[in-house]
This record gives C-alpha cells, sequence and structure tokens, in this order.
C-alpha cells in the first residue's frame, strides 16, 4: 500500500509564532535595536527580571547589569562580538528590577536582513541561580570530603608507620629473646618459652597484615596492581573466593590516584564477600581516556536478586566509593552484569607522577 502523499511544511504565521514566544515563562525572549534597546517582551521575562512591557521597553538593555559590568562596558562588548561572530553565549550576574542579582545564561544573536544590514538582535536569557547554588554546594562537599579522605590517609600512614617502626619491632625484638631463652632453659620450661615465642609471632603477622590494610606498603615499592593481587591473595582464601587480576595499564597511576583506585577496589571487594554470595570475582584494571578504568566484576547473585547488595550499595559502600571516585576527579558505577553477578565500575584520570 503506498503511503500517502507528504503534505509540504506550512509556514507559521507570524502571529502565531509571537504568541509561541510571548507564552514561554522559563525563558526571557526579547529583542534590541540595533542600538541595544528593547523593542520586544515575553512573559518570562517579566518573570525573571520583574519589569512589565510598559516600564523597560525603549529602554537600553545595560539596565540589566551590575555596575561593575557597567564601567567595563560589558553590554557593548557583546553587541559587538554578537555582530563580528554572529551570536554570543554567557554565563553572569544580572539585575532584576528590584535591584537582587540572578545568575544568568545570555544568548545574543545578531539579525541580519537579506542585504546583509543588522537589523537588531535576539535575546535569550535563563536564570539559572538555583543551578549555580546546587553546582557551589556540591563543589564544597566534593572539597570537603577531599579533605577528610586526605586526612584519613595521612592518619593511616601515621598509624601504620607507627606500628611498623614501633610496635613490630618491639616484638621481633622479643621474639629474638625468646628463642635465645629458649636453647638456654631446660626442657619442661624451653616448651613455655617456644609458645610464648610462636603467639608473639602470631601477632606480628596479624599486625603486618593491619599495616598492609592500612597503607599497603606495595603500591610505593610494586605498584597498584600488584598491591590488588596482595591484598586478594590475604582476604580470598578465608572468603573462599577465587579470583583474576587483569592488568592491561598503559602506566601506573601516580600514587595519590592508586591509592584512591585501591581503596574504592577494597571497598568493592568487601561488598562483593559481604553481599553478593560470589564464588569467582575479575578485577580488570585499563587505560582509557588519559585515565584508569577498573572494572570489579562477580558471579553472584546480582543486586537486582540481592536485597542485602542492593541496601549494602546503596549506603555506606556505594557513598564511599562514589565519593572517592567523584572527589578525584572521575566517575563511579555498578549494575547486573548480562551473564549473571554484578560489575562495579570506575574511572580516575590520570594525574602525573
Amino acid at each position: 500500500m503506498a503511503s500517502p502523499p507528504r503534505r509540504p511544511p506550512e509556514r507559521m504565521p507570524d502571529s502565531a509564532f509571537q504568541l509561541l514566544v510571548e507564552g514561554v515563562v522559563d525563558y526571557a525572549i526579547f529583542m534590541l535595536d540595533p542600538g541595544g534597546h528593547i523593542v520586544s517582551w515575553n512573559s518570562g521575562a517579566e518573570r525573571i527580571k520583574g519589569y512589565r512591557a510598559d516600564e523597560i521597553l525603549g529602554r537600553h538593555f545595560s539596565a540589566f547589569y551590575p555596575p561593575e559590568d557597567i564601567v567595563t562596558d560589558k553590554p557593548g562588548r557583546e553587541l559587538e562580538s554578537a555582530i563580528a561572530d554572529g551570536r554570543l553565549e554567557d554565563e553572569g550576574w544580572r539585575l532584576r528590577k528590584d535591584g537582587t542579582r540572578f545568575w544568568a545564561n545570555v544568548v545574543i544573536t545578531a539579525l541580519f536582513d537579506d542585504t546583509g544590514r543588522l537589523r537588531g538582535f535576539g535575546k535569550v536569557t535563563r536564570d539559572m541561580t538555583e543551578r549555580r547554588r546546587a553546582e557551589q554546594q556540591l563543589l564544597e562537599r566534593r572539597v570537603l570530603v577531599a579533605h577528610l579522605v586526605e586526612a584519613q590517609e595521612l592518619e593511616r600512614r601515621r598509624i601504620a608507620w607507627d606500628v611498623h617502626d614501633d610496635s613490630i619491632q618491639s616484638m621481633v625484638a622479643v621474639g629474638m629473646r625468646l628463642q635465645l631463652l629458649a636453647g638456654r632453659l631446660p626442657e619442661e620450661h624451653a616448651r613455655t618459652v617456644r609458645e610464648l615465642d610462636e603467639a608473639v609471632r602470631g601477632s606480628i603477622t596479624r599486625l603486618r597484615t593491619l599495616v598492609f590494610r592500612l597503607r599497603p606498603p606495595e603500591i610505593d615499592g610494586y605498584g597498584l596492581v600488584h598491591a590488588l593481587e596482595v591484598y586478594l591473595a590475604d582476604v580470598a582464601p578465608s572468603w573462599n573466593l577465587s579470583y583474576t587480576v587483569r592488568d592491561e595499564l598503559d602506566r601506573e597511576p601516580a600514587k595519590d590516584t592508586a591509592i584512591t583506585i585501591f581503596r574504592v577496589a577494597q571497598e568493592a571487594l568487601t561488598n562483593v564477600h559481604k553481599h553478593a554470595r560470589a564464588r569467582a570475582v575479575v578485577v580488570h584494571l585499563s587505560t582509557v581516556d588519559n585515565g584508569t578504568l577498573v572494572e570489579i566484576a562477580d558471579d553472584g547473585v546480582g543486586v537486582s536478586a540481592s536485597a542485602d547488595l542492593h541496601a549494602g550499595l546503596e549506603h555506606f559502600g556505594m557513598i564511599e566509593m562514589r565519593e572517592r571516585a567523584e572527589t578525584a576527579g572521575g566517575w563511579w558505577t555498578f549494575a547486573d552484569r548480562p551473564d549473571g553477578g554484578t560489575a562495579v565500575r570506575f574511572w580516575l584520570p590520570t594525574t602525573a607522577p
């Protein structure tokens, strides 16, 4: 069956187009003459700027600019730029009728007739105050989180060094003395001393594990991938979890970035252990878009099938991982895998060493 012929497009009557422009309330849309005087006004302009049409028509559009912009002739420079380039887009402070300021996104378009003569300008303004406030609050929050994360890492490093340089070394010395003492005592007493020595060595092992978890020394000495492999070798057997680490990095991330990646991966693996009921996990690291992309994929029950996993990710685990990644300028996400299980993916930009 043949499709019906297409009707030629109909030009919207000027009156209908005018009704459309005048009815828009989210944008201030108005016209300027070649000298910058206001010649039209819509309802959005009245709502955003506070002027009725009879109060503003004929006035110069510089009435919307704060004093510091008037001193530098910003209105005039914007019109000149619009004429030279055809249009200009800017964000900055503007004034309402009552003198209050709002953060505006402004687009000025130069309008020419068929002969190339300048007939005026079209101006579209949007009030972006709430968005800017939200962006500033988010920025302040991320700055605060960055300071907290930095302070946390410094404190972890301090504790790790204190434990390694003080507690562990002291216990190693105690163990050596116990071993010497055991060789000089009768067997009935030497057995007790050897048992004490074994207890001391067990405590040293646990303290070294604590030091590793506080500040993995492998990152400083051998790099991120090796630190993740050592961490998984330590925890995976007790979790009954097999693991694979795939290294496709073109370059080693800078130390601070590597620490952030390690912490996010550590939290993701902890969630796999606690909630996913997985038997295997794959940690894949690659260099993508001048940054490090990490995917941690498990063969567990998946987010949608596990209320515990979803709750864990939606609350403290997800918040910490996402905040760490975004504070470092990256992103973080998680989702069910098509073949089952869950995949946590995050990316951090490369930082120069």
